[in-house]
């Protein structure tokens, strides 16, 4: 059986042979980033309206609750507990944790700021994962650090670029002058 080689444009205009196997890699990062991206969106949401998942009505942003006050202020443990238990609640730390999951969720659907996208979703993972040592299930590997990672690498291999506006938001004069933009 041979192999369909596809012929592709990069950005840059330059014409390249992918191989099937490169093809099929670059969907399933797409995936990948659009399931972390609904993750994050998914959570503001949620959060914004109570939803009812994680979030109920009587809690939700719009209603008066605050997005940090619960798992901050009652499930955090560890090291770190005291300083998470001293913020819960903040309204400054409400915003940032709102703004952080509606940029970060919007940026990885649309395929946009990946490398911003991932040093903040990044940042946030790991945030996550302090406020609960030990993980429950491993001496020190969570969930939370496995994403932090994929972060990273979906910035690397520019994920954003297929089923996404990478490609369109690279080309932008401004993300031009500052490739970290991109």
């Amino acid at each position: 059986m041979t192999a369909t080689i596809e012929r592709t444009t990069t950005a840059s205009g330059a014409t390249t042979v992918e191989h099937p196997r490169q093809r099929a890699a670059r969907y399933v990062f797409a995936g990948i980033r659009i399931a972390l991206g609904w993750t994050f969106l998914w959570a503001f949401v949620d959060k914004l309206f109570g939803l009812g998942f994680a979030t109920g009505s009587e809690n939700a942003w719009l209603n008066g609750g605050s997005p940090t006050k619960g798992f901050l202020g009652f499930a955090a443990s560890g090291p770190f507990q005291g300083l998470y238990q001293g913020i819960a609640g903040a309204a400054w730390a409400d915003w940032l944790f709102m703004a952080g999951l509606a940029g970060i969720g919007t940026a990885l659907l649309l395929g946009i700021g990946m490398r911003v996208a991932a040093v903040a979703g990044g940042l946030l993972y790991v945030l996550m994962w302090t406020a609960v040592l030990p993980p429950e299930n491993n001496p020190f590997m969570d969930e939370h650090l496995v994403n932090a990672a994929l972060l990273a690498g979906l910035a690397l291999v520019d994920a954003g670029d297929t089923l996404g506006l990478g490609r369109v938001w690279a080309n932008l004069p401004l993300v031009r002058r500052l490739p970290w933009l991109r």
